[in-house]
């Protein structure tokens, strides 16, 4: 690896999911110790021992970077791997970041899931919520798209349903709402560039099966 002359790039996203990565990525002896300085203005990370470049993204914009070749690899939550639906590889479940994509509302809401019906589904997910509904479910809903609280859309009358990812479930205990369905459960995953794939098989390979044996 030490004599390759290509970096490898890695497109990471930023926050929680991008500090649990790298603290996997040292586990198999790959650090990059300019990532740690919390003053850091920089925007491109370098190990130059193995050739590899790090940056950080926001996650919708990961498989966006990936698919165009931008970064050989990313890290991303799988949510946005299926609402972005762009041409990439998912290679390996990284374990951590557990969530679940749910249909959630208040408990009287379970009878409109019956298909019969339109419901008005709230969602910052509409590629997700429209293929539950459409494809799974066979049912026909309206989607409205938000970006701020989601849980606020069927308290307040906009919508019957909501599709929103969920952690403890607290948030919707709280605002008696509750979950009616699971539509996937969520993670990290690596996600490659089917053509850096191809030219960097063994290299990829061996940094994807060196961290499936840390998990």
């Amino acid at each position: 690896m030490e004599n390759e002359t290509r970096y490898l790039t890695f497109a990471l996203t930023k926050g929680r999911l991008a500090k649990q990565t790298l603290e996997l990525l040292e586990q198999v002896g790959i650090t990059c110790e300019e990532m740690k300085d919390p003053d850091s203005r920089k925007l491109i990370f370098v190990n130059e021992e193995r050739k590899l470049r790090f940056f950080l993204a926001k996650g919708p914009d990961v498989p966006t970077y990936v698919e165009y070749g931008a970064a050989d690899i990313g890290v991303v939550g799988r949510d946005t791997i299926l609402e972005e639906g762009r041409k990439i590889y998912e290679v390996l479940d990284l374990g951590f970041g557990k969530c679940r994509m749910c249909v959630c509302g208040p408990e009287q809401a379970r009878a409109l899931l019956n298909g019969q019906q339109q419901i008005r589904v709230a969602t910052k997910y509409p590629n997700i919520a429209k293929d539950y509904f459409y494809n799974q479910r066979n049912q026909t809903v309206e989607i409205i798209k938000l970006n701020g609280s989601i849980e606020l859309a069927p308290i307040v009358g906009l919508s019957e349903v909501i599709v929103d990812i969920v952690e403890t479930g607290s948030t919707l205990r709280e605002n008696g709402l509750t979950v009616l369905e699971e539509v996937c459960p969520l993670s990290a995953r690596v996600v490659v560039n089917p053509v850096s794939m191809r030219m960097e098989q063994e290299r990829i390979s061996w940094l994807l099966g060196a961290l499936n044996e840390q998990m």
